[in-house]
């Protein structure tokens, strides 16, 4: 009891020794911020070294050059005037592809891709095979929602390209009409 008068005599006088900073709760609550950006800056560093760039290319010069090529296999496509009616249902697609130049055959197979705007993971492709004037084959047809129509023949010498909402209710018409 007497401890306790002596030590609140010499708090009210301002005598009592000061306590060392690392028991004061204010320095430790000033260096919490600046520790925990020190901290997400390390798991920023950590996430950039181990994840991948999925959309940085090692070979840009290459890719820069293919892109011309496909600009390129799109424009013969429009010369050829190819259009192609396609429609999927279930599992199965079926391509009628016309085409107004003369002289034009009909390759044996098409490659069939849908690729999904955002996310490649969801990507399909297939090879539908000539069957007399149309072509069919087995495709799994993915979710709902915009889709990028790729239909090419195998040789990659022309291709067609749309983006359309899946799933199509009714025929859907790419190239030139």
């Amino acid at each position: 009891m007497i401890e306790n008068r002596i030590e609140t005599t010499y708090r009210a006088a301002g005598k009592m020794p000061a306590r060392p900073w690392y028991r004061e709760p204010w320095p430790w609550l000033l260096m919490a911020g600046p520790l925990v950006v020190v901290i997400a800056g390390f798991v920023t560093l950590y996430l950039a070294v181990h994840t991948s760039d999925g959309l940085v290319t090692e070979n840009y010069y290459q890719e820069g050059l293919r892109a011309g090529e496909t600009v390129a296999r799109s424009e013969r496509a429009a010369a050829l005037g190819l259009t192609a009616r396609m429609h999927i249902s279930g599992e199965r697609a079926r391509v009628v592809l016309s085409a107004r130049a003369e002289g034009f055959t009909p390759p044996q197979a098409l490659r069939l891709t849908l690729s999904h705007p955002t996310r490649a993971g969801l990507d399909r492709e297939s090879l539908l095979l000539r069957t007399g004037e149309t072509y069919q084959g087995r495709f799994e047809l993915p979710a709902s929602g915009h889709w990028l129509i790729l239909i090419e023949d195998e040789a990659r010498q022309w291709r067609l390209l749309a983006s359309v909402l899946l799933p199509a209710k009714e025929e859907i018409i790419i190239g030139e009409n």
